[in-house]
């Protein structure tokens, strides 16, 4: 699901970057107060993991491919501001190491999943635990449910930014 290096136009690269860069500035502080000496290591495993999960991908068309978010899952065990950091940082080593959604689409890429998707998965995940009964038992389908979600939300967004920006013809 990265978004690739010429897809968007210029502005709408740059401003994705801005925004990104400004909510990964809040999380920062944020995780402040969602890490410990405990919740640190996790943090870095849920980091690993994703990363992993990512490298799984399943063509979609259009000269793009679709794979695990991982973002709702980051939200879920370490919270959701470092659940934004896991994913961003997660994304940065994607787009440098691996070419996996280029440089100039790293901020629409982190909107997208480490900001979209991390945001909704974990507004669903905690409304549903709200209106829900209280077991353990219901957190994996929770998070399941509110995954799901995710992506749509994250897919919805790549709509709404192609629609304002996209540069890429797409056969129909």
């Amino acid at each position: 699901m990265h978004v690739p290096d010429g897809f968007l136009d210029v502005t709408t690269s740059v401003a994705t970057a801005a925004g990104a860069a400004a909510v990964v500035g809040v999380a920062l502080r944020g995780a402040r107060r969602e890490l410990d000496d405990k919740a640190a290591p996790l943090a870095g495993l849920v980091a690993t993991f994703v990363f992993a999960a990512q490298m799984l991908n399943f063509p979609v068309g259009a000269g793009t491919s679709g794979h695990l978010l991982g973002g709702t899952l980051a939200a879920v065990l370490v919270g959701p501001w470092t659940g934004v950091l896991c994913l961003s940082v997660v994304l940065l080593v994607q787009s440098l190491l691996f070419a996996d959604g280029g440089i100039t689409a790293l901020g629409t890429n982190i909107t997208l999943m480490g900001i979209i998707g991390v945001g909704v998965g974990w507004l669903v995940f905690r409304g549903l635990q709200v209106v829900l009964p209280k077991r353990v038992a219901l957190v994996p389908p929770l998070a399941g449910v509110a995954a799901f979600t995710s992506v749509l939300a994250a897919a919805l967004g790549f709509v709404g930014l192609y629609a304002v920006g996209g540069t890429a013809p797409l056969p129909l």
